[in-house]
């Protein structure tokens, strides 16, 4: 069937599973994250802490602290990759990268030394237009591709992104006073 999109400047378009992600995701792309990517990448970082409507710890607090500052310090190490999200105009909008993490030092998504975890943010203004579905899938395809079978994150439970990971194949492996640790394969 079809319907009219605003994004395709109220034509109608018929609409099957693959014009569909054209027509929806056509004002965005994905690059893979460089190392110039780290402040950026430090955005998302705080995007992600902040997550919470009204959510306010500042730049400089959520990457001093220690819980979070293990997923940026250093970038881009070897085992370090991930995706850039931007808008046609080059500006980025997202992202999602991952690490592997050592078991003496491990993140809040830890399961083991050999997988990575995964780390999503989303410009607020650019949520529910597809770029996190994208980025996730893109980020598992992406950890597969470099030989890792697994991948991992934590989510609040209250979080609304939890149930776009369950909808994208995670399940909860661990769970914590008020977090799941969720992690899926990447085949």
């Amino acid at each position: 069937g079809g319907v009219r999109s605003p994004l395709t400047g109220g034509r109608h378009v018929d609409v099957t599973p693959r014009t569909y992600a054209r027509v929806m995701y056509r004002d965005f792309s994905l690059r893979r994250a460089a190392q110039t990517d780290a402040m950026f990448l430090g955005d998302m970082l705080v995007e992600a802490a902040n997550w919470r409507a009204g959510g306010v710890r500042p730049r400089h607090e959520v990457l001093t602290s220690a819980d979070h500052r293990r997923y940026l310090a250093g970038w881009k190490r070897t085992a370090d990759d991930g995706l850039v999200a931007t808008a046609s105009d080059d500006v980025p909008v997202g992202a999602a990268w991952y690490r592997v993490l050592p078991q003496d030092a491990p993140g809040f998504g830890f399961i083991g030394v050999a997988v990575p975890e995964l780390i999503i943010g989303v410009h607020p203004l650019w949520r529910a237009r597809g770029v996190g579905r994208s980025l996730l899938r893109g980020i598992v395809h992406l950890a597969g591709s470099q030989g890792h079978a697994r991948i991992s994150l934590s989510v609040e439970r209250d979080n609304f992104a939890r149930n776009l990971y369950r909808a994208e194949g995670f399940a909860v492996v661990r769970e914590g006073e008020s977090w799941d640790t969720m992690a899926r394969g990447t085949a």
